[in-house]
């Protein structure tokens, strides 16, 4: 059984059963029982309230931008080339707690997503790295929470998500406004684009942050942001390629 390291974690996050489950039937919804359930039934309407899903989106990650960014720059609790998780006594740990447990629980607002993609019978964008993506994020994050406390290394892993996901969602909202609009938007491959630029920072702040010898951050969360990235960047390039470089190689032959 997994024992939180920090007293203050939050009773749902106390024992790994509720994480778990949550993550087991998103997956057996998402692929098994929700495909069968909507196979002989016409797609819902959601537009309305995917509407709704992204403004809230959009304000809840301005939110936790405004307190990732007052802790990082304002109270200037971490040293930036060592972020270390603050001791339980220290005067801005509440102020750490909290925006970890708004980035925590936000990882599992994400999966609705993929539930209005099966209301919506899109199963094609149900993909690899989709559900990869969805599944592995609140998972890790919840792992380190517990096994490693709140904050730390990986909070810039964070901080550049939330960034990247203000511009994702704002892109979603403006482009189920009306046809006119989506086909407007020019700038959506510029969203993949900084997906993988948020991961090449977050590798090259781990590496510089493991190879100074005095930095006692701890390893694990270290390196697991680091595969994280990778991993993220990979599949984000492979998806870059295929649906923009070739796809514009093909429309010009």
């Amino acid at each position: 059984m997994l024992s939180p390291v920090d007293p203050e974690t939050l009773p749902i996050f106390s024992s790994p059963w509720p994480t778990f489950i949550v993550l087991g039937s998103y997956l057996l919804i998402v692929l098994k029982v929700g495909p069968r359930l909507m196979k002989n039934r016409e797609p819902f309407d959601l537009r309305g309230v995917i509407k709704v899903y992204n403004v809230f989106q959009i304000m809840y990650n301005l939110w936790m931008f405004i307190h990732f960014a007052h802790f990082l720059f304002v109270l200037r609790a971490y040293d930036l080339g060592c972020m270390t998780n603050l001791p339980l006594d220290h005067e801005h740990k509440d102020s750490e707690r909290y925006f970890s447990n708004l980035y925590l629980i936000n990882k599992f607002v994400d999966l609705v997503e993929t539930i209005f993609f099966v209301l919506r019978k899109k199963n094609r964008q149900i993909s690899v790295l989709h559900l990869f993506h969805h599944a592995s994020m609140p998972l890790v994050v919840y792992l380190v929470v517990i096994l490693h406390g709140y904050g730390g290394v990986a909070t810039a892993y964070a901080f550049l998500n939330i960034i990247v996901h203000v511009l994702m969602y704002t892109y979603y909202y403006l482009s189920s406004v009306s046809k006119a609009a989506q086909e407007s938007l020019w700038w959506k491959k510029y969203i993949t684009i900084a997906q993988m630029v948020q991961f090449g920072i977050i590798l090259s702040l781990i590496t510089y942050t493991l190879s100074q010898p005095n930095c006692k951050v701890p390893r694990m969360p270290a390196y697991l942001s680091g595969v994280m990235s990778l991993c993220f960047f990979v599949l984000f390039g492979n998806f870059y390629i295929r649906a923009y470089v070739l796809s514009d190689r093909k429309r010009r032959q």
